[in-house]
């Protein structure tokens, strides 16, 4: 018994604290799911009289939850970057004031069902939130609520940070006198890679119509140019506003407005957005007129990732320098010259980096301020250590808040907090603000205008000075700086498997351009040939890929560089072939559909039947451009009946083209291997049989000699 009792206290001991842990684990799983709609206003000041706050609240586990209540607490005013990035990250904050739980409606929601939120708070002394002065106060949205099989809990929160430029009812606070001078990109970027192909002279083919929808009234990038125009009445904000445009956005949205192919699951079929595309590209050019651009990377790509990728045993610069050269691609699609040698990247640079685009021409990059360490304040342009390059630190405050639940609302509480409105330790505040939102930023319209509307309100009291990026680049280098990463940032990057995959479609890419020549009559070059595989290749490289197989981040490239191999092709023979002799030629039809001449050598694989005469005839020969070439092989058939060899054609480094071909041959015929080996075989036979039949004329001699000779017997003896 004692034994017994013994095994059941170590069970228990051993089950219940995984118990109990499944239970806690259970218990975190988000319950409640709350969507702001609107929050007003976004910017206190001494005129606001009410906070008004309405969303929606939607049960998201699989119990009906009751008594869901709502109230807003507010916390003491933020005086530190650490108090800011708890608040952005949901961490918990001591409240100075909050309103009264307000029941929400209905009283309980099942699995899957939503309830309106409201909520109207008075502002002023009579208030149950008090803030007690000027700056940037945390708010939480609470829903509280009693799950079935539970008690009463929070079940959601939404964390706000709320600037506040002037006490309700109180008198205007004085502003600083030198306030910080602050610019403010606008990212006009791909949020994902949507080419599939576009080969020279064929159709642009995209993996869906998520990209038409982006364009449409309403959608994504739409809203981006949208607000962007309704922000020209406000000049403050129009010179401050400079536009980041990523060039193989443009290119593809101009090759939609001329036709596209969207890929099905029945095949290719005609896109629906030509209109729409149309449409778009002529708002973006009306917003670019006369305005700040600057250049993203083409497709977004890691330069980093791209500096890794080797063709034969050197670095592929051209592929950097063809993803940083985006310039030209915004110039001629738009109209518009962008900042001479200024490129926003994205991802890390790291040293080799940093060098490599210096060297192809770049003198500036807008990078986060987490990514250089200096001994310099970071508000003013470094230089980087070991290059000429000259790098403008984006606020990493300012765009971590601008990412995310609440972003735009926390953003404009992370500016206000950098302008100097939080009463926090010297040089936290900054001198000089770039602003910059996620690259791929997802906000509504209506947040998007609601933004710089009140980016107008901070200009128009002072709390910033409007300032054009071309001015804040003017400023000379105030230090200088080094690449600074953490290991977030590495996990972040593009991955080994992808740029060794890179390499792999580059050197045979590499193999097939060097085997194409300018044909005379059709005036191509080769180089725009296998332009949409060095494209592809960037696009491999696409922050949008990241966390993406190998394979699949290259697959368009693949199908690039495998559309352009296998148009030059060689026929397969519709019947079986006689060979009349021994030494019959081989008939090889070769094909080229390409515009430009291909250097072609043929190879014979798995020929055990067969055996070319003259190897100097399979060796590389010149296909023109849009032509056919037979080609007779002299070969010699190695034993008679019926036998395939596989055809194959190569470029003379070994690059494949097409697919291999198979020959059904047969032969009735002997060649001279096949005779010597016969009449070898014969002259062995002869040899073998003459031995033995003289062995045996030999042997007979021999019994005959033996039967002739007299017996002597024993009688004869005696």
């Amino acid at each position: 018994m004692k034994r017994l009792a013994a095994t059941v206290l170590s069970i228990l001991f051993l089950a219940l604290p995984a118990l109990f842990g499944a239970v806690a684990q259970a218990q975190e799983q988000p319950r409640l799911r709350v969507d702001l709609d609107l929050l007003n206003p976004r910017v206190i000041t001494t005129t606001s009289t009410t906070l008004t706050v309405t969303g929606r609240v939607t049960n998201i586990g699989d119990r009906p939850i009751r008594k869901l209540s709502l109230r807003l607490q507010q916390g003491t005013r933020l005086q530190n970057e650490q108090q800011i990035g708890d608040v952005l990250a949901g961490g918990k904050f001591k409240d100075q004031s909050a309103t009264e739980f307000v029941d929400l409606a209905p009283d309980a929601l099942e699995a899957g069902q939503s309830a309106a939120l409201n909520l109207v708070v008075p502002l002023g002394q009579s208030s149950k939130l008090q803030f007690s002065k000027p700056g940037v106060y945390p708010l939480l949205v609470n829903v509280n609520g009693t799950p079935e099989f539970g008690g009463p809990e929070r079940l959601a929160a939404v964390s706000l940070l709320m600037p506040v430029l002037g006490l309700p009812g109180k008198t205007p606070a004085t502003r600083p006198s030198a306030p910080p001078s602050a610019s403010l990109l606008w990212p006009i970027a791909n949020s994902t890679v949507h080419v599939v192909s576009s080969p020279l002279g064929g159709p642009l083919t995209l993996s869906d119509e998520r990209l038409a929808d982006e364009l449409s009234p309403g959608g994504r990038l739409d809203s981006l140019v949208a607000a962007a125009r309704a922000a020209e009445a406000d000049t403050k904000v129009s010179s401050s506003l400079c536009l980041a445009i990523d060039p193989d956005l443009v290119a593809t949205v101009d090759g939609m407005s001329r036709g596209y192919q969207v890929v099905t699951g029945g095949g290719p079929a005609p896109g629906k957005g030509v209109d729409t595309a149309k449409n778009w590209l002529g708002q973006l050019k009306a917003l670019v007129a006369g305005r700040c651009v600057v250049t993203l990377p083409f497709a977004d790509a890691d330069l980093t990732a791209l500096t890794k990728v080797r063709a034969g045993d050197a670095t592929d610069t051209a592929l950097l320098s063809s993803a940083i050269g985006g310039a030209a691609t915004i110039k001629n699609l738009l109209g518009i010259q962008p900042q001479d040698g200024v490129l926003w990247p994205g991802g890390v640079l790291d040293s080799q980096t940093a060098e490599a685009i210096s060297k192809a021409g770049v003198k500036t990059v807008l990078t986060d301020s987490g990514r250089l360490q200096s001994d310099s304040p970071l508000s003013s342009g470094v230089t980087i250590e070991g290059t000429g390059l000259r790098a403008q630190p984006i606020d990493t405050l300012i765009s971590s808040a601008l990412n995310g639940s609440g972003g735009t609302q926390n953003g404009l509480g992370a500016i206000a907090f950098r302008a100097g409105l939080g009463g926090q330790p010297e040089g936290q505040e900054r001198s000089r603000l770039l602003i910059a939102p996620p690259r791929h930023w997802t906000a509504t319209g209506p947040e998007l205008t609601t933004f710089l509307e009140r980016m107008g309100d901070f200009y128009a009291a002072g709390l910033v000075k409007s300032t054009s990026l071309s001015d804040l680049l003017g400023e000379g280098p105030s230090g200088t700086a080094s690449v600074n990463y953490n290991p977030q940032d590495l996990t972040a990057a593009t991955s080994g498997d992808v740029t060794a995959k890179m390499s792999q479609i580059d050197n045979e890419t590499l193999g097939l351009s060097s085997a194409m020549t300018m044909d005379s009559t059709k005036r191509v070059n080769p180089a725009d040939v296998i332009a949409p595989v060095r494209l592809a290749l960037i696009r491999a490289a696409s922050t949008t890929w990241r966390g993406a197989d190998a394979n699949v981040a290259t697959g368009n490239a693949r199908g690039d560089l495998d559309a352009i191999r296998s148009q030059v092709t060689v026929e397969r023979p519709k019947q079986t072939i006689a060979l009349a002799s021994g030494a019959s030629p081989l008939p090889v039809f070769i094909t080229n559909s390409l515009p430009v001449g291909v250097s072609v050598q043929v190879a014979l694989k798995n020929n055990v039947g067969l055996r070319p005469t003259d190897e100097t005839q399979l060796q590389a020969q010149m296909v023109p451009a849009n032509s056919a070439r037979n080609r007779l092989l002299p070969v010699e058939a190695l034993r008679a009946g019926r036998f395939s060899v596989d055809v194959a054609l190569t470029t003379p480094d070994g690059t494949p083209l097409g697919s291999a071909a198979r020959f059904e041959l047969t032969s009735t015929e002997y060649g001279a291997i096949t005779i010597i080996i016969t009449v070898t075989a014969a002259g062995a036979l002869l040899l073998l049989s003459s031995r033995r039949i003289y062995r045996r004329i030999k042997d007979s001699r021999a019994d005959r000699t033996n039967e002739s000779t007299p017996r002597v017997t024993e009688d004869a003896q005696v």
